[in-house]
Order: structure tokens, then sequence, then C-alpha cells
């Protein structure tokens, strides 16, 4: 079994970017940081929404191999976008809770997540991630 998706932008980070199905389309809008005006969308919120998304389910499918119920985690993504001399890059964040769980159960949990998460997989060795139990 495969799924895949694609979209098409125009405009770049000033233009508009939509799913091929025509699911959903966004005006996109380059940051203030990085001289836009900060308007419409950029793809580090895509980014971080759909991070967030595949780390909760990868959470939920390893839960009860760590004795937890993965339904009340909260997963939090953070990229922080930065520019040298020479290019752009990240660093990530990855803040996980599961209220009233055992912390160590919990670590144990997120770096099996981290381990399954195609986005996590896709950014291995290439942006550091930081992963914080809360």
């Amino acid at each position: 079994m495969a799924y895949t998706v694609s979209a098409t932008t125009k405009g770049g980070r000033n233009g508009r970017a939509i799913l091929d199905n025509s699911a959903l389309a966004l005006a996109m809008g380059l940051q203030k940081e990085f001289g836009g005006n900060g308007e419409g969308h950029n793809p580090e919120q895509l980014f971080v929404l759909g991070w967030s998304a595949c780390f909760g389910q990868a959470i939920l499918a390893l839960s009860k191999k760590h004795g937890l119920d993965g339904q009340d985690a909260r997963v939090t993504c953070s990229i922080v976008m930065d520019k040298d001399e020479i290019s752009f890059f990240f660093k990530a964040e990855l803040k996980v809770t599961i209220p009233g769980a055992d912390k160590a159960k919990v670590q144990a949990l997120v770096e099996d997540a981290h381990k399954i998460c195609p986005y996590s997989r896709a950014t291995r060795n290439n942006v550091p991630v930081t992963l914080t139990v809360v």
C-alpha cells in the first residue's frame, strides 16, 4: 500500500500553494523575519503541523508497548529557522506530554516514536532535534 500526495506552488513564498486534488489551497507569505510582510502561510508552519500530527500518530502506535495511553498525548513541534552567510537551516524540538504518566516511560516512548515517524526519519542526520518530555 502506498499513499501519494502532491502540491503545486506558483510564486514561491509569496505565491499560492494548492494540493493537486484541490482539497486545500493557501496563500503563501514570506515571514517578516526574512523581509516579507508576514501575511499568508509559510512552509515552516505547514511542516510543524505535519510533523506534530505524524509524531502524535507514532506515539499512538507505540503507546501500548510502553504501557501508556497515548490518547491523551500532546505533541508540540517547534522549528527554529535561521540563516548563516550561505543558506538557511533548521533546528527542531518535539515536546511531548501525557498527563499523569511516568516521565521515564514517556521518554522511552518518545525515543521509539522518533525512530518510526516519517518526518523524524526524513530529517535524521540533517536537522538537529531535541526530544523533550514535559
